[in-house]
């Protein structure tokens, strides 16, 4: 198989936004008095986060639109506390995206391995995050120069892992699809949504979760590893 393209994930598989979203929301919590509702931060971040994570999954398969996400995520913490205002959930939503543009930490081994990639693949990014905030992560942690194409989910009109958001990647970048691998952390997302639509994969996959209905075309622990592989 000869490889010419990368398609790459963003947010934690290069960017860090478990670390990176939980010291925004940390802030969030002491500027926005949060200590009236919960105990401590963590009790917060226990409440927030599996919503998070609901969330999220319902808005890569379609069923709720960004919109609907942004707000939910900041109402359920405290709705039972009589706050229900979604202007004030969007306000609290921008305040967090904006600030999660200005952190920079990097998972382990991400510049190291670009260094080694750069001069051997086109690279693109190819991720579900939203349009106003993920280009000013990509600048702002010095990840632009490794990238010729950065590729939206917004902009496609599609999340992955439709199959319509690979093949708007692949045409949007040149690109054949046995040309060309797909690296992510997200197995729902990245590997189902690679495989589904006939692209090898590489799976980030620290946590050594186990496959489900298929075997990746190759699965790493750290990113460094890629480096073995491409």
């Amino acid at each position: 198989m000869t490889i010419k393209n990368l398609f790459i994930d963003l947010d934690d598989t290069l960017w860090d936004i478990h670390q990176n979203g939980k010291e925004c929301l940390e802030e969030i919590y002491i500027d926005y008095g949060y200590e009236k509702y919960y105990p401590t931060f963590e009790a917060y971040y226990d409440v927030y986060m599996p919503n998070n994570h609901r969330l999220w999954a319902l808005y890569r398969d379609g069923a709720i639109q960004k919109n609907e996400l942004i707000v939910e995520r900041f109402l359920v913490p405290v709705r039972e506390f009589g706050v229900d205002d979604p202007l004030y959930a969007k306000r609290l939503s921008d305040d967090f995206l904006e600030r999660t543009t200005r952190k920079t930490r990097l998972i382990e081994g991400t510049i190291e391995l670009l260094e080694y990639l750069k001069p051997k693949y086109r690279m693109h990014i190819l991720s579900n995050g939203f349009r106003e905030v993920q280009y000013k992560k990509i600048e702002n942690a010095g990840l632009a120069p490794y990238f010729d194409k950065i590729i939206l989910s917004e902009d496609a009109g599609i999340n992955k892992p439709h199959p319509d958001m690979f093949t708007h990647a692949l045409k949007n970048t040149n690109s054949r699809r046995d040309q060309t691998v797909m690296i992510g952390d997200s197995w729902e997302a990245d590997i189902a949504g690679a495989y589904n639509s006939r692209i090898a994969q590489i799976w980030f996959n620290p946590g050594q979760i186990a496959a489900k209905e298929f075997e990746p075309t190759y699965t790493v622990r750290r990113l460094v590893e890629i480096k073995d592989i491409l």
